[in-house]
Parts: C-alpha cells; sequence; structure tokens
C-alpha cells in the first residue's frame, strides 16, 4: 500500500484553477524567491560529486540541495514542515509543484511558524509537462517527490533525474512503478551517477532498515532467516487510498511488469536473497496471529539482501500483519479481497476515490493519537534476535520524517557510492538509521538468544 503518496495532479488539488505552464519561456520550473536562497559556505557533498546536468562539473553548481515536489498535497506540506524545522541552515532548498498560488499560500503558512521561509524558494511544475520536469531535475542535488499514485504521475520525473545525474526520492508502495521504473531508468541512472530511491516513507523504511539492523545483530557469512511482524494503529487520507485502489486494480499490469523486471535484473550468483509469501500462523515470538502482507516491503528487503553480502549467502524474509485475535485476522482477510474485487471494477473504483479526496487526510488529534510497531525474529547461526522499529503515525507524520531524512542523507551524509536504483539500507544504511533514532523513531535489540 502507498502510505503517503498524494494523488497525482491531486497533490496540488483545491490549490487554485489548475496547473501553469508558462507559454512565453521554458514550461515550468519558473523560480520565485525573493532575494533568492541563501548558501552560507556552500552545500556538503558527501561521497560523490553533483554534476550540473550529468556531465561532469563541480559540486554545488545546482541552485537548490533538496526541491520537495507535490509540496501542497497533503503529506507534502507536513514534510515541508519537517524541513522548515530541521533542515540545516547551510541546506538550500525549495518548494515544488504545479499551482503557483497553492505553493505561495504554503509558504506564507511555513514563515507564520518559522520567519526564516520568508525567502524560500518556489518551483512551479507540472507532471504532465516534460519539460518542466527536465528543469526540476537539472535545479536539484536531489528531488523528492509525493504526487502519486506513482504509476499514473512518476515515471515522467524519474527519467528526468535519471537523466540529469540528480537523486530522485519517492513514497510509492506501488510495485508495478518500481519495476517499471528499473527497466526504463535504471541503465541511465547508473550512467550519469543518479540514485533512484523508492519507498522512503512507511514504505518501506521501518522493513528495509529493521531487517538491515536485525541482520547485524546475527552472525555473518551464514544462512539468515528473519520474520517481520506489522502493526499500526492509525488513519489513511484521500492519496494513500488512491494509489491502494490504483495498485489492487492493476494486478496483470504488475505481473507483466515484474516479468519485464526479471528479464532485465541479472541474477545471483553462489547467494539467495528471496521474500517468500508466507501462509497464516500464530506467531509464538509475538503471540499474535501473522497473516501474509503482500506489499512492496518484502520485495525492497529482498533487493537490499541481494545487493549486500552482510545478509549472509542465502537469507529468507517473511512479512506479516500481526493481529491479536483470530475474529480480527478473519475479519482483516476478508476486508482485503473485498477491496481487492471491488477495484477490479472501474465504476465501483471510481466511486471509492470520490469517498475520499485526494489532499486530506486524519487530523494532528489523530495523528498524534497513531502509532507503529514492527517486531523482527532473526536468525542464523544457532543464534536468535528480537528488535523492534516503532514510532508515531506511520503514514503521514513519520512518513513526512523519512521522506525528509533520507532527502537530507542523500544530500549532506558521507555514504556508500551508489547509483541506479537502489534501495534505503543500501543507500544510507547506518546514516539514515542514526538520522531516524535523532528524530524520535526507535530501532532497538529486545531480547537475544
Amino acid at each position: 500500500m502507498d502510505t503517503g503518496a498524494d494523488a497525482g495532479r491531486g497533490a496540488d488539488a483545491g490549490n487554485g484553477s489548475g496547473p501553469e505552464s508558462g507559454s512565453g519561456r521554458k514550461a515550468g520550473s519558473r523560480r520565485e524567491s525573493g532575494s533568492g536562497p541563501e548558501t552560507g559556505s556552500g552545500p556538503e557533498t558527501g561521497s560523490r560529486q553533483y554534476p550540473e546536468t550529468g556531465t561532469g562539473s563541480e559540486a554545488g553548481a545546482r541552485p537548490y540541495d533538496v526541491v520537495l515536489f507535490g509540496a501542497t498535497g497533503f503529506v507534502g506540506e507536513l514534510t515541508a514542515e519537517y524541513l522548515a524545522a530541521h533542515a540545516p541552515a547551510r541546506c538550500r532548498w525549495a518548494l515544488a509543484g504545479r499551482n503557483r498560488a497553492g505553493l505561495t499560500a504554503l509558504r506564507e503558512r511555513l514563515t507564520a511558524r518559522w520567519p526564516h521561509c520568508a525567502e524560500l524558494p518556489l518551483v512551479v511544475a507540472d507532471a504532465a509537462d516534460p519539460g518542466s520536469l527536465r528543469e526540476l531535475a537539472e535545479s536539484a542535488r536531489v528531488v523528492a517527490t509525493t504526487v502519486g499514485p506513482y504509476v499514473w504521475y512518476g515515471d515522467g520525473l524519474v527519467g528526468a533525474c535519471a537523466e540529469a545525474g540528480t537523486d530522485y526520492l519517492d513514497l510509492t508502495g506501488e510495485a508495478e512503478f518500481v519495476d517499471l521504473t528499473y527497466v526504463r531508468h535504471d541503465a541511465r541512472a547508473r550512467e550519469t551517477g543518479a540514485r533512484i530511491v523508492h519507498a522512503c516513507g512507511f514504505d518501506s523504511v521501518p522493513h528495509d532498515l529493521g531487517v538491515y539492523f536485525t541482520v547485524q545483530q546475527l552472525p555473518e557469512d551464514i544462512p539468515l532467516r528473519v520474520d517481520g511482524f506489522v502493526r499500526v494503529g492509525a488513519q489513511f487520507s484521500g492519496g494513500t487510498f488512491a494509489s491502494a485502489l490504483t495498485a489492487l486494480g492493476r494486478g496483470r499490469e504488475m505481473l507483466r511488469a515484474a516479468h519485464e523486471r526479471r528479464l532485465h535484473e541479472p541474477r545471483l550468483v553462489e547467494r539467495r536473497a528471496r521474500a517468500p509469501l508466507a501462509g497464516p500462523r500464530f506467531s509464538r515470538e509475538t503471540g499474535t496471529w501473522a497473516l501474509p502482507l503482500p506489499t512492496l516491503d518484502p520485495q525492497v528487503v529482498a533487493r537490499s539482501a541481494a545487493a549486500l553480502d552482510r545478509y549472509g549467502p542465502d537469507f529468507r524474509y517473511r512479512h506479516y500483519a500481526s493481529v491479536k485475535t483470530l475474529p480480527m485476522a478473519l475479519g482483516g482477510a476478508v476486508a482485503v479481497g473485498a477491496s481487492a474485487a471491488a477495484a477490479q471494477l472501474p465504476p465501483v473504483r471510481a466511486w471509492l476515490m470520490k469517498r475520499y479526496q485526494a489532499g486530506q487526510g486524519p487530523s494532528a488529534e489523530r495523528r498524534a493519537r497513531s502509532w507503529f510497531s514492527v517486531r523482527f525474529v532473526g536468525e542464523g547461526g544457532g543464534r536468535r534476535v528480537f528488535t523492534e522499529v516503532s514510532g508515531g503515525d506511520p503514514g503521514y507524520d513519520e512518513t513526512a520524517k523519512m521522506l525528509a531524512e533520507s532527502a537530507l542523507s542523500l544530500a549532506f551524509d558521507p555514504l556508500p557510492k551508489t547509483s541506479g536504483q537502489v534501495t534505503t539500507a543500501v543507500a544510507m544504511g547506518d546514516a539514515l538509521i542514526d538520522r531516524l533514532r535523532s528524530a524520535g523513531i526507535r530501532f532497538r535489540v529486545a531480547h537475544r538468544g
């Protein structure tokens, strides 16, 4: 499920009369910034140079370290608020979206709380305007986007970032989109040095980094087994609902995209990394019923395991929803099945989407009562470890935090040299765990055996 992506051009829905296209000049990334961003002493670039247009210019040549695209959507605004409160003074960042009026109003709201945002640059770009996406990508070292469903609105920006050598982050939980971008853009991103990092929110940071953290507690160079058990108490937004229904209604397309990826993706030699869909069971480790959770998360974990030798020569991950009672487990299974069936019927799907408008979501009070917990059980070499990743509202407050900290990590942390489509564990690993811990998300070892 997409946790936090705001529906497509609806990421700016309700903020004006529609997209601006700039008919008399290059479309899209038109900047409004007063006196311009403060640059301080210049950006710190971590482990690699950031070319101006993917051709090898000096680092720091671009005007922005981080651009947030879809800033006026529900999660976009939460992410903007987080950056306003936590981005370092040296960070040159900007708000981007298709509606200048909406961006201006957002900047005014931010300035009321954080006066230093008064000169925050605004970049007008539209997911339907390739020229504006190209200019957006070429202006930034890192672009983070909340504009979904990504299978409808995301590919153009990924392609622009891959071409420009710009790091790209999103909140997708759509397996079809991830597979398509690998086929279409991974090779070019490797050539230009761009890092394409999908699923930088609740899908799939706690699961990917939680398994990475768990593996580090186990012996090296042996077969490892990890099970993850997810519990949440939260409400979703219209954008999340639209993304989930879109994914459920595109089963055939998802299978085709997965098949095409397998034709392009190199196979592991002398190692295995698997994330099979397990059957339901009662988990003695957690004292709950464990239901198989067919989200993007286990695929992301398996790709991290395939890329990193630390996961051992034979790695397996199983992903579950953790439910306290059998009636709750049965009710959840029925609800998921009904939603999947409804998503196959276009009129029903359209009616359901109208029930939850994009750009809307739970109140601050409701989010304050929300929480998540992912418990992991890892085994290998005769050792067993229990770990947990937990935090507050998963789909919105914590997702905004994860996306923002991922962007800041790519922009400023000394990281392993990677490129192409990579996971959060591969691209940022320990650095992102440290950031999230400092930001209040808990990674802990509960028990060793």
